[in-house]
C-alpha cells in the first residue's frame, strides 16, 4: 500500500508539475577519433563496463541496452564476448539539491578508460518534496565509450556526453535519460575528433 502510494505520488508529479518548472539541458557531446576511422562501424563488437564497475547493476543494463542498439544501427555486429573490438561504457552521476549541494550517486568506482575516467550512477527517484517544499533536485549524468580494437592498443573512438535534467522532468527516469544521452553521443558518428557539440 505504501509502495503504491508513493507511485501515485511520483506519478502526479510527473503528470501535473510542480511549483518550480522542470528544466532539461541540451547534451554536451565530444568526440575523438583515433588514427584508423575506417574499422569503425564494422566487424562484430562487444559491450564491456569500465574496470571497476558494475556490470550486473540496473543502471549499467539501461545504458548498455542503448549503447547496443545504437552500435547495431551503425553496422556492428554486438557479441556477449570475444568481438573484434569492444566497448567500454562508464556512467556518473550527481545530485544538486535545492540548496546548490552537489554529492555524487554511485555504486561502484570505476577505472580510467581513456582521456576522461569515472565512475558509475545509478537511477534516482523523483524528490516528493518538490510537490510544494524545496526546488526539485537537478540530476547530471554522465556517459563515456571508448571503442578499441579487442587486442588492444590505442582507442579507436571516444566520447564523452553529459546533461542535466531537474527530478520532476521527463528525464528523472534514468531510461529515458540513457536513451538521450546516449542518441546525442553517437549523432553523426562518429564526429568530428576534438569538436564539442551541443545537442538539443
Amino acid at each position: 500500500m505504501k509502495q503504491s502510494a508513493i507511485a501515485l505520488l511520483a506519478a502526479c508529479a510527473l503528470a501535473t508539475g510542480c511549483a518550480t518548472p522542470a528544466y532539461v539541458s541540451p547534451v554536451e557531446v565530444t568526440r575523438f577519433v583515433g588514427n584508423t576511422p575506417a574499422f569503425l562501424g564494422q566487424g562484430t563488437i562487444n559491450i564491456t563496463s569500465a574496470a571497476g564497475d558494475d556490470a550486473d547493476s540496473l543502471a549499467f543494463a539501461v545504458y548498455a541496452d542503448a549503447v547496443q542498439q545504437e552500435l547495431q544501427s551503425l553496422g556492428y555486429r554486438v557479441v556477449t564476448k570475444n568481438g573484434g573490438q569492444v566497448a567500454i561504457v562508464d556512467i556518473d552521476a550527481y545530485i544538486e539539491d535545492g540548496e546548490g549541494r552537489r554529492s555524487p550517486v554511485g555504486v561502484g568506482v570505476g577505472g580510467g578508460t581513456g582521456s576522461y575516467g569515472s565512475g558509475v550512477g545509478v537511477g534516482v527517484g523523483i524528490n516528493l518534496n518538490s510537490l510544494g517544499g524545496p526546488p526539485p533536485e537537478s540530476i547530471e549524468r554522465q556517459l563515456f565509450v571508448a571503442i578499441k580494437s579487442s587486442e588492444g592498443g590505442a582507442n579507436l573512438w571516444e566520447g564523452r556526453a553529459s546533461m542535466t535534467a531537474t527530478s520532476n522532468s521527463d528525464y528523472a527516469s534514468e531510461t529515458a535519460a540513457a536513451q538521450r544521452i546516449v542518441d546525442a553521443l553517437f549523432e553523426q558518428f562518429p564526429g568530428v575528433s576534438g569538436e564539442t557539440i551541443s545537442v538539443e
